[in-house]
């Protein structure tokens, strides 16, 4: 099966190399055969064919025969600058298993032309397996520069790397050089809550702002239930203080910076609007047409009673087309809910046993006859008042 995957891997990334004489040129790339009929001797025929001949063993899962290496050997001594003879040896000593041999063919290779995807592949493959974290991830830098939108299509590889941790010196220098590639690969990693620790051990959380990283671990933590660690990446990522008391994060709707889920995030849709006004306000329009949510925020409030309270300004006999629920995070039913204008009077509603993380919602319910509703929120406070237990 390594045999099989690893002539495979060659014929697909050598099958497309531009022979490099100019007299051969097009006849080779259109047609391999032809050019070498007409030019037997030539060296870019020559490669072109074996090449060819290579790629097609290995798609009808056939042994090349001799005499295609023999082809690619003339065409060495003809052509000693060219890389597909090195990359074939390199290919014959590793199913050999000779990996000297192959690592100083491959190496060759990459000497002569040093942007080969083939030659960078290989050594990079060869280095991690002999356990070399440093001239491995050299190899897997270069493919993620020479190759198209390289960072993302080498990021998943970097991820499975850095499980490791004896790699993580080097991919930490990686990292400060290529940040893109970085961000990448931590993007990558952070989808397995698993490797947590590894994602904040490599990153470097004073320039996390504009990431991906970041909301994928948050993400990937929330979906764990690992709530308290998902809000303190996101706290320590936003660059947030969070008071040991915290009930309710912005309360007083300031924060436009921070991202969501432990911060509010505001929504702008078919349903209505929300938005921050200056002085500590959020501003709420519901069309009165659908329902829907228009302000929500992620919270970790333990099993208790408390007692919301707030003050509202603007057309108040119309608040009562809005209300605020909670509900348990992986639930769609609330647990409680009260429409706005009561919530003025305030709101006492106990969390549950079970409940670790709450969805806080600002929602709008249509009605028979749809009426637009326009109001201001400020002064929102949610304190404990019995703590179960």
């Amino acid at each position: 099966m390594v045999r099989r995957l690893l002539v495979l891997a060659l014929a697909l990334l050598l099958a497309a190399q531009i022979v490099r004489n100019a007299a051969v040129a097009a006849l080779a790339e259109k047609s391999p055969a032809a050019a070498f009929s007409a030019w037997p001797a030539h060296p870019a025929a020559e490669l072109a064919l074996g090449m060819t001949e290579i790629g097609t063993a290995a798609h009808e899962r056939k042994a090349v025969g001799p005499a295609t290496f023999a082809i690619i050997d003339d065409a060495a001594g003809k052509a000693p600058l060219a890389p597909e003879p090195f990359l074939v040896r390199g290919v014959q000593a590793e199913l050999g298993g000779n990996s000297n041999l192959a690592a100083q063919a491959f190496a060759a290779a990459e000497w002569r032309d040093p942007r080969s995807l083939p030659a960078r592949y290989f050594l990079a493959d060869l280095y991690y397996r002999s356990g070399d974290p440093r001239h491995t991830l050299e190899q897997i830098a270069a493919l993620a520069r020479l190759t198209p939108n390289g960072s993302q299509t080498i990021a998943p590889y970097l991820a499975a790397y850095a499980k490791n941790g004896s790699a993580w010196p080097y991919l930490r220098e990686l990292f400060r050089s290529n940040p893109g590639l970085g961000d990448a690969s931590l993007a990558a990693l952070a989808r397995d809550p698993a490797y947590a620790d590894a994602v904040l051990a490599l990153a470097d959380r004073r320039h996390a702002d504009g990431s991906d990283w970041p909301p994928a671990l948050i993400n990937s933590l929330v979906t764990a239930r690992q709530y308290p660690k998902a809000r303190a990446v996101w706290a320590a990522t936003s660059h947030v203080r969070l008071p040991a008391n915290l009930t309710v994060y912005d309360a007083a709707f300031v924060d436009s910076k921070s991202r969501p889920p432990f911060n509010w995030s505001l929504i702008s849709s078919t349903v209505g609007l929300a938005e921050r006004q200056g002085g500590g306000r959020l501003h709420a329009i519901y069309y009165g047409q659908e329902d829907g949510v228009l302000a929500q925020e992620l919270i970790l409030l333990p099993p208790g009673a408390y007692r919301m309270t707030l003050a509202l300004s603007g057309d108040r006999s119309r608040a009562s087309a809005m209300n605020w629920s909670l509900r348990c995070d992986g639930s769609a039913k609330p647990f409680a809910s009260v429409v706005l204008d009561a919530a003025v009077r305030g709101w006492t509603f106990s969390v549950p046993p079970g409940c670790p993380a709450q969805w806080l919602e600002l929602s709008g319910a249509s009605a028979d006859i749809a009426q637009q509703s326009d109001v201001t929120i400020s002064n929102l406070k949610v304190i404990a008042e019995r703590p179960n237990g």
